[in-house]
């Protein structure tokens, strides 16, 4: 190994062609710096040392015995051979067994008389109690309690494996790294830590902590090794962030502010409502950042239904009427059109600017989506090129290549996680200047992730529902357990109708597709938001059983047309062609239609207030935050909200547990939480964290608070006094690591 560039050497010169194939293409570990920070999952111990007579089942033990005898026994026919050991301790007996060619090197260490120290998992065999190739260590005569104890106590590390590699195979190659590195006593290894920052806070370090947390001696290394690790991947990607905040702040944007008498207070006037006080402080915010010379770059979140489109469109507006375009970015079609058509509706004819009637203050608002018959497409490309379409709205369509602006000012992203980082990027450049930047997401997300992941961004957010939202109440429904109460689901949706009100059924599936092996994601679904996120339990159950393919809105609306017979009834989702889509959704908001049996293409954005009632099939399938969100499409209106969660998961089950906290809360954050404690970040973050996904090893966003919170500001100063890190080699060298050149370009689109 080459002194220098130790942890950057390949794998393949420590642990073999091989190994490190499977280890490249399995875990994606390519490089000794790699290995080494593929942590323990967790840590076993050999167990209590026990008396052969007290051993108990299905337990990790250590016991001290003498060898009585050992037979090496052949069967299937002579191809395979077993060694049967028995244990005596003077309180009792205990078989060992060991399988395959191993067998015949036991047999010669486990010599009749032999004492030692015998680790593994008690079970029963022919009545008879067993440990299936234990470990062992054979003692000399003078061998103490001390080294009984020791091998007792010593702490196993446990590592993410594969099927190719297990664990111990892994824990011997980077034992194979420890020691070379150790060697040449940890030579070109580079520390990402300031001095400083490590006195001050009683950090181990670097190479007492790689050691720590592959070898440790005591609970208390680990404890040490593992806050040490923490502080690295938290300091380094705030450095990150912050270093991109900085660069933002030196980019040239245009100042944009309302007139006094221009579009925006021609809008403002001809409101039917006061804007709530969340919505004008959040308002304040963005029209200050509008008006500076740099580009804002700004998250604004807020509960399902608290009024982030009106905070939008006003943002929209004021650039319009600086001179300038605002384009807004929304993930489906469905929720493009539907954006699209609450804007018109808000303005009124000041959506009509240039045509017959329109206001003289007006704009003009066009849609831009992929499926648009050729003309309206032409239109409206050509009303954005001459700057005659103050404010588009649009799908992917919006990034291609021949879309042009006259002058766009201002991006608004809908649903972040939706959208791929270098998606936002193209749209940005198109400005000729950076425009500014709004990002929107309807998924509460704790303080801390927003650091971690969204730090380049300044922070929004809206938690008041505005007056005459009515409350939603949440029941779980055990289809399983309680018939009866499904029955009694429909029944409440068929007075909902009854009473003038409508009703969602959400299913996780479309239906017209082959159930794929992975639990219901189909090979031919064609959109991303047609499948439920899911429980991560893929297609067994908690006993291991199959589980039914989850079920699907064509099936579910054929067995309704009976259960709710003189309903109106129908099916929306992604694969229907997007006339269809759009004149159902036109059918439902007007009244139309009775029951929507859905997808999640209605997770967001549409917005039909006489719909009071939702039930949702499967709702184990889906994630909390996905719940949450789907739930908020109910009780939009002056009548209350009721949503179904309808499951066959057990009780006592994890998946009961996350329905019953949903139905428990209507906060958000609150919610958010629990989704991320259980689902774990790489879930939740999505794309939104794919730059430095790999960075989080060891970090965890909601138990590490604290650590993330001091991360940020050390990493604030330490950017402030010196941009480009030229005092600290160490940090750029671990920057480097962190933002390979496709990270860099994620996190410099960002």
């Amino acid at each position: 190994m080459g002194t220098v560039s130790a942890l950057a050497d390949p794998l393949k010169k420590v642990v073999g062609g091989s190994t490190a194939t499977v280890m490249a293409e399995q875990l994606g570990l390519h490089t000794v710096g790699d290995l080494l920070h593929h942590y323990p999952r967790r840590y076993a111990e050999r167990g209590e040392l026990t008396r052969l007579a007290d051993l108990p089942l299905d337990e990790h033990v250590t016991v001290v015995a003498r060898v009585a005898d050992a037979r090496l026994l052949k069967f299937n026919r002579g191809r395979g051979q077993r060694l049967e050991v028995t244990l005596t301790d003077g309180s009792g007996r205990l078989q060992l067994v060991f399988f395959g060619r191993g067998a015949f090197a036991h047999e010669k260490q486990l010599l009749p008389g032999r004492r030692g120290m015998f680790a593994g998992k008690v079970s029963v065999f022919n009545r008879k109690l067993q440990l299936a190739h234990p470990e062992y260590k054979l003692l000399d005569e003078d061998d103490g309690r001390e080294a009984v104890e020791r091998f007792a106590g010593e702490l196993l590390p446990l590592y993410p494996a594969c099927r190719q590699l297990n664990s111990w195979k892994i824990e011997q190659a980077v034992g194979t790294v420890l020691d070379s590195l150790e060697a040449i006593e940890w030579a070109g290894l580079v520390d990402p830590l300031p001095s400083t920052l490590r006195d001050s806070r009683g950090l181990l370090p670097l190479p007492e902590a790689l050691t720590a947390v592959h070898r440790p001696r005591t609970k208390a290394d680990i404890h040490a090794a593992r806050a040490r690790l923490k502080w690295d991947e938290a300091f380094v990607l705030q450095v990150a962030l912050a270093r991109r905040r900085l660069a933002d702040e030196q980019l040239p944007a245009t100042p944009r502010t309302a007139r006094p008498d221009g579009l925006l207070a021609a809008f403002d006037a001809r409101l039917p409502f006061t804007l709530t006080e969340g919505q004008q402080r959040v308002s304040r915010e963005i029209h200050d950042d509008l008006a500076r010379s740099h580009p804002m770059h700004r998250l604004l979140q807020g509960e399902v239904g608290s009024g982030k489109t009106m905070v939008a469109l006003r943002a929209m507006l004021t650039v319009v009427d600086a001179g300038g375009q605002a384009a807004m970015l929304a993930p489906t079609e469905v929720l493009a059109q539907q954006h699209h058509r609450s804007i018109v509706e808000m303005m009124g004819d000041l959506a009509e600017g240039g045509m017959l009637g329109g206001s003289e203050l007006g704009t003009k608002v066009v849609l831009l989506t992929g499926s648009m018959g050729s003309a309206a497409r032409r239109r409206a490309l050509l009303d954005l090129a001459t700057g005659e379409a103050g404010v588009v709205i649009g799908t992917h369509a919006l990034i291609e290549d021949k879309v042009r602006f006259h002058d766009l000012g201002l991006v608004v992203v809908d649903e972040q996680h939706r959208f791929g980082v270098e998606q936002r990027d193209a749209l940005r450049s198109k400005g000729s200047r950076p425009p500014h930047l709004l990002v929107m997401t309807a998924t509460p997300i704790p303080r801390t992730v927003a650091m971690t992941v969204f730090g380049d961004l300044e922070t929004s957010v809206l938690d008041q529902l505005p007056a005459g939202r009515a409350p939603i109440a949440t029941h779980v429904v055990p289809a399983a357990d309680k018939p009866h109460f499904l029955s009694r689901a429909w029944e409440r949706v068929r007075e909902e109708a009854l009473a003038g009100h409508q009703a969602y059924v959400v299913c996780p599936r479309i239906g017209d597709e082959e159930p794929a092996a992975d639990g219901g994601k189909s090979r031919k679904t064609a959109e991303p938001e047609e499948v439920a996120d899911g429980d991560g339990t893929g297609p067994e159950g908690p006993e291991g059983e199959e589980r039914r393919p989850p079920l699907a809105v064509v099936d579910v609306a054929a067995q309704l047309g009976g259960l709710l017979s003189g309903l109106r009834v129908a099916v929306l989702h992604g694969r229907m062609p997007p006339d269809d889509k759009d004149d159902v959704m036109r059918r439902f908001a007007a009244g139309e239609l009775d029951v929507l049996v859905a997808t999640t293409v209605i997770e967001v954005g549409v917005n039909v207030p006489n719909a009071t009632v939702m039930v949702i099939m499967d709702a184990d399938r889906f994630g909390v935050s996905q719940l949450h969100q789907l739930r908020g499409r109910v009780g939009r209106g002056s009548a209350a909200g009721l949503c179904l969660l309808v499951t066959e998961a057990p009780e006592a089950s994890g998946a009961r547990a996350r329905l019953d906290a949903v139905a428990a809360t209507l906060d958000g954050f609150e919610l958010s939480r629990i989704d991320l404690e259980q689902r774990r970040e790489g879930d939740v973050l999505g794309q939104a964290q794919s730059g430095v996904r790999s960075s989080l090893r060891m970090l965890t966003v909601i138990e590490d608070e604290d650590v993330i919170t001091e991360a940020r500001r050390e990493a604030t100063a330490v950017v402030a006094a010196d941009p480009t890190l030229e005092s600290w080699p160490g940090l750029r060298t671990a920057l480097d690591a962190l933002l390979d050149a496709e990270r860099e370009e994620y996190l410099d689109k960002g």
